[in-house]
């Protein structure tokens, strides 16, 4: 179970219409949402990874000890949301190498895992994942084995698997093989836009058919229905971002008594 820690402002679909100069002006949801999220993991006794960002971090220091002192996992989102396909290999260094220090001068703990902004190592970006393994992280968990019109690897190995000479882990977010492609099964706007029973039809068959484990996440803000709406974005990128808010909280908590879950780095062996 993992949770990318991400205000509503700072998703990469908003990019154009709210400027990272203006976050700061922006009212802060995320730590009430966190708190939400937390109290909901500890009724059903489950630990979880956590992909903060940097940005929030620095803001929110107490909020990450608080998930840390639960027993949850922390581990990297980058700094800025900043997706790596509009980052060279100097830029992403920095970016990684500052968030894991901040997050770990934060928790007193090893960062050992990275998440990407919106999935974006790419076959075009590769090199990223020799720069995760050459900056400290043991594995990442940002490849999605799909085909979308903003992300995806779709040849990608669907299940854990170690990347080039460096042994780098890459935990792919879980998919469905179905009709000759992958199907997305590991969370975001299709577990909110779906019904829930095709995703325990999905994740059922990827451990009880397939017998690997299901990795699954969401955000703090898709439990958050009332967040400030962003104007003057277009109607696909608003459907995918609003729809179902309402919903999300009592499907995670469905997730949470049909099945087993824990720390990535737990569930993988990944210390």
């Amino acid at each position: 179970m993992t949770v990318d820690v991400e205000d509503y402002f700072q998703v990469s679909a908003f990019e154009k219409h709210v400027a990272q100069a203006d976050w700061d002006a922006k009212e802060l949801r995320v730590d009430r949402n966190v708190m939400r999220i937390l109290e909901l993991f500890a009724r059903h006794d489950v630990k979880a990874t956590f992909f903060v960002l940097g940005w929030v971090a620095q803001r929110l220091p107490k909020m990450v000890r608080e998930i840390a002192s639960a027993g949850h996992e922390i581990a990297s989102h980058g700094f800025n949301h900043t997706r790596v396909t509009q980052q060279e290999r100097d830029a992403f260094r920095a970016d990684v190498t500052a968030t894991k220090r901040l997050l770990e001068d934060t928790v007193g703990a090893e960062i050992i895992g990275y998440r990407a902004a919106t999935y974006s190592i790419t076959e075009d970006n590769l090199w990223a994942l020799d720069v995760l393994a050459e900056t400290g992280h043991r594995y990442s968990s940002s490849i999605y084995p799909i085909k979308h019109d903003l992300y995806g690897i779709p040849a990608a190995p669907r299940f854990r698997f170690q990347v080039g000479a460096s042994k780098l882990t890459e935990v792919p977010i879980t998919t469905v093989a179905m009709f000759g492609r992958n199907w997305p099964a590991g969370g975001g706007g299709y577990f909110r836009l779906f019904p829930y029973s095709l995703s325990r039809w999905a994740l059922r068959r990827v451990n009880e058919t397939e017998h690997q484990s299901a990795v699954f996440y969401f955000h703090p803000w898709e439990i958050d229905p009332e967040q400030p709406r962003i104007e003057g974005v277009g109607w696909k990128t608003r459907f995918r971002h609003y729809v179902n808010l309402g919903k999300l909280e009592s499907r995670v908590a469905n997730l949470l008594r049909d099945f087993r879950w824990n720390r990535l780095d737990t569930v993988f062996g990944l210390r």
